[in-house]
């Protein structure tokens, strides 16, 4: 089981084009002015069963015959084993069905601090887009595409992989 604060199938503001935007709950930042502090407590939200809730998303991804892209959110979608277990599994089904969808995730970790993290290994070589950092008040800027503060960066993933340094995405 694992607890979500919402599944968002027809998400327009998180990501590129229509997505599916899943937030999970749960997060040890607590950031002061977060857009989300209702996900704070790891046992709020609603609790869901992880196979269900997996094919829930491969359906929402094309219903309608419309393709979506997945976007992963919170909370703090990777601080726990058990975050990390489900989306290790969910992104392997979605790549399974769907293996040209892109994926978007938002974390308050700064990315040199988990890129190095050998249960995050299959999660961060399948994202395309990750946001990383926390939100600072003092940052913040409504006007920032996919982040709310200035300290966050929208990272390419594809490129950092393959340059082996931060790119951020333009």
């Amino acid at each position: 089981m694992i607890n979500i604060a919402g599944l968002d199938k027809n998400d327009f503001v998180n990501g590129d084009g229509v997505c599916v935007s899943l937030f999970l709950q749960g997060c040890p930042f607590h950031c002061q002015g977060c857009h989300n502090p209702e996900t704070w407590n790891p046992m709020g939200g609603e609790e869901r069963h992880e196979k269900v809730l997996i094919y829930e998303i491969i359906e929402a991804i094309a219903a309608n015959g419309i393709q979506r892209n997945l976007s992963i959110l919170g909370g703090e979608p990777i601080d726990t084993d058990e975050k990390r277990e489900f989306l290790t599994s969910l992104i392997l089904e979605v790549k399974k069905y769907y293996p040209n969808i892109k994926i978007f995730m938002w974390t308050g970790y700064q990315y040199e601090d988990i890129k190095n993290d050998e249960n995050l290994q299959y999660i961060l070589d399948n994202l395309d887009i990750l946001i990383d950092g926390p939100f600072e008040l003092e940052e913040r800027d409504i006007t920032l595409w996919l982040r709310g503060s200035r300290n966050q960066r929208v990272i390419d993933m594809k490129s950092t992989r393959e340059r082996n340094e931060v790119i951020v995405y333009v």
